[in-house]
């Protein structure tokens, strides 16, 4: 006699099992606001562009006075950096039929998404002021990006030259060392090639306190912080002046008060992003939302204190 087995196709009681934990994609640290360390503490007053005042220093005064001989009074000058503001900001909306139906609460991943996206938008702004510095140096002594061809990866002589750039412009360092922010592709090539020489970990500092979330280590008075978010210019070099098919990539090396931030409290703004529930506006109250916002404006501070490498990686887009 045969047996009738009852089988999950049969059924209908058998249903596919969702994790009620929300997962999201992969997100890099974030460096570029956190390296801004000139900001508005003392505003005068509210306004769309924020000045920044530089004194020059006067000129040494080495000649020996005249006992009968009052001195001459020279005069100081000053000059002036602007950072303009800007409103930056990103909102979601849902429906109560999505809120009622999920299968997981959906108001706290929507949380999540725009604070990230709050984080990753004010860190690229950030970094498009880091990387207007005007202080280039290209990897292989080539003139200019369009030089730059697969060989010519980042050298200790490139990274020590701006190290002697800086410190030969009075740059004052982050506890006795510059920060360096390096695209992963060009840290293969670089510690590949340095990592006998003068290399450091950062279990290896003497004083590993301070040091920034993804430090991968030292080189001759820079603390390397690697980063996809370095800066990357696609299919930018080619060494023949023809069309770009190699990823130039900027390493950044900078000193004490390369960059500004400036920023309005007033208007519901603050230092930071802020999060905003989104008015219910509709007739049945079905539709909510979330945002953030922001007014900041980011630039450079001190031009002698950013230098720029550009170079290739053997493991980048070069064909």
């Amino acid at each position: 006699m045969a047996i009738t087995t009852s089988t999950t196709s049969g059924l209908d009681i058998v249903k596919d099992g969702y994790e009620k934990l929300a997962y999201f994609s992969l997100r890099p640290e974030l460096f570029f606001d956190s390296v801004c360390e000139v900001g508005t503490t003392n505003l005068t007053n509210p306004g769309a562009d924020v000045k920044f005042t530089i004194f020059n220093e006067l000129s040494a005064a080495t000649t020996a006075l005249t006992e009968t001989t009052d001195v001459s009074p020279v005069t100081i000058d000053d000059a002036q950096v602007t950072v303009t503001l800007a409103e930056y900001g990103n909102a979601v909306q849902t429906s109560a039929k999505l809120r009622a139906l999920g299968f997981l609460a959906v108001n706290p991943v929507v949380a999540n998404v725009l604070g990230y996206n709050a984080g990753i938008s004010i860190d690229s702004i950030a970094r498009t002021a880091a990387q207007a510095g005007t202080n280039v140096k290209y990897s292989g002594d080539d003139g200019d990006r369009n030089d730059v061809d697969a060989a010519d990866t980042l050298t200790g002589n490139d990274v020590r030259r701006a190290v002697a750039e800086l410190r030969g412009a009075n740059v004052a360092t982050f506890n006795g060392m510059y920060k360096g922010i390096i695209h992963p592709d060009v840290s293969y090539d670089f510690r590949g090639a340095t990592g006998g020489t003068n290399w450091s970990d950062p279990h290896t500092f003497a004083d590993p306190t301070g040091v920034y979330n993804g430090v991968i280590g030292s080189f001759q008075g820079v603390q390397f912080m690697e980063s996809p978010r370095a800066p990357l210019f696609a299919d930018a070099g080619n060494g023949l002046n023809g069309t770009g098919l190699i990823d130039v990539y900027g390493t950044l090396i900078m000193g004490r008060q390369a960059l500004a931030k400036a920023y309005s409290t007033g208007g519901g703004y603050s230092a930071n992003p802020v999060m905003v529930d989104v008015p219910v506006t509709d007739a049945l109250r079905r539709f909510e939302g979330m945002g953030w916002k922001h007014l900041v404006g980011y630039g450079v501070f001190r031009q002698a204190a950013l230098r720029r490498i550009e170079s290739a990686s053997s493991i980048g887009s070069n064909s």
